[in-house]
């Protein structure tokens, strides 16, 4: 027995090894590391000052928008200095939609013990390590009540299936606040399924563990709601004891007794913030979608659901990092994103084994027959519940899968122990052969995971650099980009960024180099060619930009940026009609668009009609006010029509903006001289 201890405990450790080591910070930890800033770590500071909002100020302009959930209003919002993005607005004050019960349970404890805060990327690896080992329990207890016969060889290699084929290692690597919730809401209800183990297995104590597993499955459902209807599993250790012929009216007071406690005080908690118990702030998210109108669940989304999270199978390469996602079926009307899914059939193999469960309680005597089949119902009718909740969703994304995942895993598990207890009496050839299948099937599921973990992680610093990018932090998100694709080197969204970055930083021959990278990979990458298009504009080299354009726009005919960088190209010929007519179409497309109303006001300007042309850049500083190059052609077109003051106004706005700018400082410094 001490080998065994030994074996398993070599294999635990090696599980939690990788698990502290695969920990990574997501994307809104990256763009900003203050561990005092992270949504979790607010929201405690909020309780602790005796309010349910999080200790956030609401930015003065973000509090006058018309309309804050708009998100074309919200979005310069979500990223650095006021990072707001999937917070809940709400009567002027910010609150956190994601489940309550890490806070209470670890990120408030442990501030007001330590002193210190918890980072998201610590608080998902705490919570993953104690989900194994609960899971690891179960699979201990099992096999030594029910499966002695089975080698600890076997038991070891499931205890892997249980550390790396659940999902939860891609989760690691990319630990934000929307991970904290779900990995929670997996380590509660791992501890809830030891609880009714320990309930079915210890009749005389039912009712003591009964209430601990409603208490756990309670805080599981206050951190994730979805888990909601799993607590149909509180209910089986009843059917056992009416089974049994006990008295069950204590038993299910103690099931339902605590669960439903912790349900009213998370309404009421509802209630006091959003003036409804059953509102948890999803619809006041300040999102890249509208959520106040959208209808969150419904059944023509099941059938969708169910193909990207049991059927599609990711796609493999050849190339680093191996794995990549599910090609998507057309989405359902109304459906909101897709977020790396794979299908769990064809991507974990391993999972089918779950078919092999009945195995376990073949050729058992009465009692033990009745306590396995109730255990396993437990554990399949929360995979079930967890499926199907998440399958009338309208959003599918990778992170959502832990939610019935595990309780896959763990039936799978179950499935290989009863296979080798069916076989232990058959010639040794079957055993082996059965051990060579279920054992490749699970090697693959192994390795699935930890290369889908690399291109997740890949993906988490390309999202981290957009954030960054779009917080004005050049050189940031250039690091982020670059991190991206030393993980991934084929990563061509990844490329894309870093030129754009590259370009926006003014290193216009290396952003035009990353571009044809990115086109060596993928020739019909539409951003690709009209990107390399723009910086071949700046380059000088127009009839490689114009061939770049004419594809971009072949590709997707309707998109203002191609044809306002066309158009760019033909006031650099002397085209003014022909320039006027694509930033036309530009503004026809995208009647918000800046820079499209600059250029066109340029154009004007030189075919002769300076009305026209004024008009242009007053509409372009309007929409966007610090526009240097708008505000330095309107001083020079008022200039030249004698409205010097004006003139000047402009030049002035020209050096606030950019105060090296030798052209204003001298067109500034003749008007002055002249008046």
């Amino acid at each position: 027995m001490k080998k065994v201890w030994i074996s398993l405990g070599v294999v635990c450790v090696l599980v939690i090894g990788v698990y502290a080591n695969m920990s990574q910070s997501g994307v809104l930890e990256l763009v900003s590391p203050n561990v005092s800033e992270t949504y979790y770590n607010l929201l405690v500071q909020g309780f602790r000052a005796g309010q349910l909002n999080l200790k956030k100020d609401v930015p003065t302009e973000f509090a006058k928008l018309t309309d804050p959930y708009d998100p074309a209003a919200s979005i310069s919002y979500w990223a650095q200095p006021h990072r707001m993005l999937d917070l809940s607005y709400y009567k002027g004050k910010l609150f956190l939609y994601f489940g309550v019960t890490p806070a209470l349970i670890l990120f408030w404890p442990y501030a007001a013990l330590t002193g210190h805060y918890l980072f998201h990327r610590q608080a998902v690896a705490i919570f993953s390590m104690i989900g194994f080992l609960a899971s690891t329990g179960l699979l201990f207890a099992a096999w030594r009540r029910y499966f002695a016969e089975v080698s600890v060889a076997v038991v070891v290699a499931c205890t892997l299936a249980l550390g790396f084929v659940t999902g939860v290692p891609i989760l690691l690597s990319w630990s934000d606040v929307y991970e904290v919730p779900i990995i929670c809401g997996y380590m509660l209800t791992m501890l809830a399924l030891a609880a009714i183990w320990c309930a079915l297995h210890q009749p005389e104590r039912r009712g003591r563990w009964l209430v601990a597993a409603s208490g756990l499955y309670g805080l599981a459902v206050g951190s994730r709601p979805s888990l909601l209807f799993g607590a149909v599993i509180l209910l089986v250790p009843l059917l056992q004891s009416w089974r049994e012929r006990r008295k069950i009216g204590a038993q299910l007071m103690a099931a339902i007794v605590p669960i439903t406690l912790i349900g009213l005080g998370l309404m009421l908690y509802n209630d006091l913030r959003f003036g409804s118990p059953f509102e948890f702030g999803q619809r006041y998210q300040i999102a890249g979608e509208r959520q106040f109108t959208r209808q969150f669940f419904n059944l023509r989304y099941l059938w969708f659901n169910l193909r990207v999270y049991f059927l599609e199978p990711a796609r493999w390469s050849l190339r680093s990092p191996f794995v990549y996602g599910i090609t998507v079926p057309p989405l359902p009307a109304n459906y909101g994103q897709v977020r790396n899914p794979f299908g769990v059939l064809t991507s974990v193999p391993v999972v089918w084994l779950a078919l092999a469960a009945p195995l376990a309680w073949r050729n058992r005597p009465g009692p033990a027959d009745s306590l396995l089949r109730s255990f396993v119902t437990t554990v399949a009718l929360l995979f079930g519940m967890g499926a199907l909740t998440i399958g009338l969703f309208c959003g599918a994304s990778l992170r959502y899968e832990v939610d019935f995942l595990p309780a896959l895993v763990l039936l799978a598990v179950i499935g290989i122990l009863g296979t080798e207890r069916a076989l232990v009496d058959r010639p040794q050839i079957w055993r082996n052969a059965a051990r060579c299948g279920w054992g490749l099937l699970l090697i693959f599921s192994v390795a699935f995971n930890l290369f889908a973990t690399v291109q997740y992680h890949a993906e988490a610093h390309d999202n981290a650099g957009i954030n960054l990018f779009r917080a004005g932090k050049l050189p940031e998100a250039r690091a982020e980009f670059e991190q991206a694709l030393r993980i991934n080197p084929h990563y061509v969204d990844a490329q894309e960024n870093l030129a754009v970055t590259l370009e926006q930083e003014g290193k216009i021959a290396e952003a035009a180099a990353q571009y044809e990278k990115v086109l060596r990979i993928n020739p019909d990458y539409f951003e690709a060619h009209n990107g390399l298009a723009g910086a071949l504009i700046q380059l000088g080299r127009r009839q490689e930009a114009r061939e770049h354009l004419e594809k971009a726009l072949r590709l997707k005919s309707n998109n203002a940026e191609a044809h306002n960088n066309l158009g760019n190209i033909l006031i650099q010929e002397g085209r003014y009609q022909d320039a006027i007519a694509q930033f036309e179409q530009a503004l026809r497309l995208k009647p918000e668009f800046a820079e499209a109303h600059n250029n066109l006001g340029s154009a004007l300007a030189d075919a002769g009609r300076p009305q026209e042309a004024i008009h242009q850049w007053e509409e372009a500083l309007r929409l966007k006010p610090d526009d240097a190059a708008a505000h330095f052609n309107l001083a020079s077109v008022l200039e030249q029509a004698g409205r010097t003051n004006e003139a000047i106004e402009h030049y002035e706005q020209v050096l606030r903006i950019k105060p090296d700018s030798s052209a204003a400082r001298n067109a500034l410094a003749r008007l002055q001289a002249r008046q």
